[in-house]
């Protein structure tokens, strides 16, 4: 049985400013970029464990799928999957960290 899917309100905030800046270059890649993502997260609920684990994190309920440059990191909850963050790869994850491990 699939969890259901949430997204952070900070992860939200991710894709809409990715997509902000992508589109000062290209207003029909940011769309592109912004779908795929979106696209990615929706097969996550049906098997959550596929993402691989966060590295730097090392907790095997916090994991993160790969869309094009960007990681696209989510919670697994007992009753949800809680998408927490979309950073650039290039990024450290320090800044990140609290609001992505939740209450875990």
């Amino acid at each position: 049985m699939a969890c259901r899917l949430e997204w952070s309100l900070e992860a939200i905030e991710d894709i809409e400013s990715i997509a902000s800046y992508i589109e000062r270059d290209s207003p029909w890649f940011a769309r592109i970029v912004a779908s795929a993502i979106v696209g990615t997260t929706e097969t996550i609920p049906l098997n959550p464990q596929m993402g691989r684990m966060v590295p730097e994190i090392g907790h095997k309920q916090i994991r993160e799928r790969f869309v094009y440059s960007y990681r696209v990191i989510y919670r697994i909850e007992p009753e949800r999957i809680v998408m927490a963050a979309v950073i650039h790869g290039s990024r450290q994850l320090q800044g990140f960290i609290m609001r992505i491990e939740g209450d875990t």
